[in-house]
């Protein structure tokens, strides 16, 4: 398969002998938020309307990590080395607590309302170095019973929220998104890079397909929203964020790389919808992208963001 394009030279040091494209496993339906469990070596990732989480290993390859998984989608580790689910179906952020060898040992309800209200459906999410959880809730899985449980939004609009841990404070970041979805900070956690994805269930043409960026104020607050970029084809799914500050996002056709002034440098192309993607592998310098029914795997000079 073809390998990493390069558009800007600026990217070329991540190209240097970068590897080919090559699809790990099949068999989902389709396949987002993509994490890699150091304890186990293998990166899982969510089967949304299978309502399962999906493992890969080298050597076993795929297998299923959780079967009626409540349509989970988004993952990050936690410092602590847990693991963070979005959940779809039970609209919540949920805490896996992982052993030696990440094999799950208890489930715990992290957040799941505010004010009162329940969330819509948590998407996306990311951990910042002082342990807050930032998140995404666009009304994705409650809109229907294939990737959720239909019902109507409590809250009444789409937000993007910071979980603070310590005081269990949860707070609205932003309300200028129309549909937030994925999520990544810069190295420095200076600025937000927030995907808005209104576009995906519009059949009129309408709706957005762009990356705002947000820049983080005294490191709980968003300020300065701006459009960072605008994806074509498709949609910025899920997205990720190297050692060097490149932008790694979906798209309906490819990876696209930007550099953090908005400047496209590259292209990954995939032969499936690329839904979103990660960091991994032993040495951090794997990019996993999940793309509609499959799994892909790419060798990159560069490593994921690290804080």
């Amino acid at each position: 398969m073809n390998s990493l394009q390069v558009i800007d030279t600026r990217l070329a040091p991540v190209a240097q002998g970068a590897g080919a494209l090559e699809c790990l496993c099949s068999g989902a339906i389709w396949s987002e938020g993509p994490v890699w469990l150091p304890q186990s070596d293998e990166l899982i990732w969510s089967d949304i309307p299978n309502n399962r989480i999906l493992a890969w290993q080298a050597g076993p390859g795929m297998r299923v990590w959780r079967e009626e998984a409540e349509f989970t989608n988004g993952h990050v580790l936690d410092r602590d080395g847990s693991l963070l689910h979005c959940s779809h179906g039970l609209r919540a952020i949920i805490r896996t607590r992982l052993g030696a060898q990440g094999e799950a040992l208890g489930d715990e309800v992290v957040v799941n309302s505010y004010q009162g209200q329940r969330l819509n459906s948590p998407n996306d999410l990311v951990v910042k170095s002082d342990g807050s959880i930032w998140f995404t809730d666009p009304p994705y899985g409650i809109l229907s019973d294939r990737e959720g449980h239909h019902a109507e939004s409590e809250i009444g609009a789409n937000h993007v929220f910071r979980y603070c841990p310590h005081t269990h404070s949860l707070s609205i970041v932003t309300e200028v998104m129309q549909e937030p979805n994925g999520l990544a900070f810069s190295p420095d956690e200076k600025v937000l890079y927030i995907s808005d994805t209104s576009a995906a269930m519009r059949q009129d043409g309408g709706g957005h397909h762009h990356i705002m960026a947000f820049d983080v104020v005294a490191g709980m607050a968003l300020s300065q929203a701006r459009l960072f970029a605008d994806i074509n084809p498709g949609l910025a799914d899920g997205l990720r964020v190297d050692r060097h500050g490149f932008v790694y996002t979906s798209s309906a056709d490819s990876v696209q790389i930007f550099h953090p002034d908005g400047t496209k440098m590259g292209v990954i192309p995939v032969p499936e919808k690329v839904g979103n993607l990660c960091f991994g592998g032993p040495h951090g310098d794997e990019l996993f992208i999940c793309a509609s029914t499959s799994l892909y795997r790419i060798r990159l000079h560069t490593r994921g963001a690290t804080v």
